[in-house]
């Protein structure tokens, strides 16, 4: 019996389902766990989301840069999908919390609104991601261009994930600017999706019998990073296991891809709903919502309360922000 090729094409047409997939595992990483629990090292992995959220987009945007080859059209369009979102929430979040009395603590709280300041000089992780996001965005134009004029450089992800190494054990470079490692090591999974648009875009096919490496891939290093998480966890560094999340991110969508073409189409379409609202899920559902559910209640109910409450919130600002968007692309006439 032949098995089905594997259609890469199926990241694209599922893409809404697997950001679906990928915001509900972040809010099942944070909800708090017993380190006995046997579920430990499987809630622990829940940060794997980042890593698809990251690949994904960076697919998307090479769908976007091939249709629109135009940084300022690119810049305006990423900048009005983060930017009013980010300022909603932050200024509801950091304008209760720091008390500006003088000119030091006013710059501060300016620099917390405007772009998440703190992460950058050391590591504050209220809402990493977005600064993350924005700086990569701020850099995937450049590649792009670059890699479309000389395909050589589509090798450049191979000298982030040498970086880093650098970063985690050369000693200079780790005082500097090793407090940033959950940056670093998401670094190469972003470009690498990049990589991958193209072959998306076309609609390239892997030969069915690959889905055997392909599981031999995932099978390896979803049980390496269940047991670091389970038995391991704080005895390694975490780029190592970031590392390792690198193929189990793209065989983990690739699995997913299967799986989501035999579900029904009302499933995939909830999990795509979901996905449509991960950006505000994201700034809503940790400090919002799940830091005011009661600590005494268990893993699963606080999980299925928190997605609850944050789902409806959260269609509640995209619509506010949808607004606003509007607004400007009249404004700009983009």
């Amino acid at each position: 019996m032949r098995i089905p090729d594997i259609e890469l094409a199926n990241i694209s047409r599922f893409r809404g389902a697997l950001m679906g997939i990928a915001m509900l595992i972040i809010i099942m990483f944070h909800v708090d766990l017993a380190r006995w629990d046997t579920f430990y090292g499987l809630r622990r992995m829940g940060n794997l989301g980042v890593d698809m959220f990251l690949f994904l987009s960076g697919i998307g945007l090479w769908f976007s840069w091939t249709k629109t080859p135009s940084y300022r059209h690119f810049y305006f369009r990423r900048l009005i999908r983060i930017y009013p979102a980010w300022l909603i929430i932050a200024c509801l979040y950091f304008i209760p919390r720091i008390h500006v009395h003088d000119v030091a603590s006013l710059i501060n709280l300016l620099g917390e609104i405007l772009f998440n300041w703190n992460f950058w000089r050391y590591d504050e992780l209220d809402f990493w991601y977005i600064p993350a996001i924005m700086m990569l965005y701020l850099f995937a134009p450049p590649y792009m261009a670059l890699i479309r004029k000389h395909p050589v450089y589509r090798w450049l992800p191979v000298v982030m994930i040498m970086w880093c190494i650098l970063v985690q054990w050369v000693t200079p470079i780790h005082a500097a600017v090793g407090h940033l490692e959950i940056f670093w090591s998401r670094v190469p999974i972003f470009f690498i999706g990049i990589n991958m648009g193209e072959s998306v875009r076309r609609k390239d096919t892997i030969d069915g019998q690959g889905i055997w490496m392909l599981w031999i891939m995932f099978l390896m290093t979803f049980a390496s990073c269940f047991f670091l998480e389970q038995v391991r966890h704080g005895q390694f560094p975490l780029f190592v296991e970031r590392m390792l999340y690198i193929p189990l991110t793209i065989t983990s969508i690739l699995i997913f891809n299967r799986i989501l073409r035999r579900m029904p189409s009302w499933f995939n379409t909830a999990l795509a709903w979901v996905g449509s609202l991960s950006l505000e899920c994201y700034l809503i559902h940790l400090h919002f919502v799940l830091d005011y559910l009661p600590k005494s209640w268990s893993y699963w109910p606080t999980f299925l309360v928190c997605t609850a409450i944050t789902l409806p919130l959260a269609w509640i600002l995209m619509k506010i922000v949808t607004l606003i968007s509007k607004q400007l692309e009249r404004l700009c006439k983009i």
